[in-house]
């Protein structure tokens, strides 16, 4: 998922309202949003360089439930980040947070 070069976030950030992909929520899965902000600074995709999906077992019947959809997505001003939708958001204070910035490429 993540090279050497890769700076190490894991910190939510918060779409911009109206930018989420349309066709992706119609298949039934997180729409990447088109712009987002992290730490006041507002980024937008350019591009998707790659994307998959992580999943874990359920319990004790062996089923594995798809935990989270990932992208690697590089933005307009050339940054390559990894980011990550939570398909179920932790209960607690961050229950509306599902959206995370995982990894940053560094020069």
């Amino acid at each position: 998922m993540n090279s050497h070069d890769d700076q190490f976030i894991s910190e939510p950030i918060t779409p911009a309202p109206g930018t989420f992909d349309p066709a992706a929520m119609a298949r039934g899965e997180p729409g990447l949003p088109k712009r987002f902000t992290w730490r006041k600074e507002s980024f937008e995709l350019d591009a998707v360089l790659e994307q998959w999906v992580t999943s874990q077992p359920e319990g004790g019947s062996g089923e594995r439930y798809l935990r989270r959809h990932w992208w690697k997505l590089r933005t307009t001003a050339g940054q390559v980040m990894t980011v990550y939708c939570e398909r179920q958001p932790k209960p607690g204070k961050t229950a509306r947070r599902r959206w995370y910035l995982y990894t940053i490429a560094t020069a």
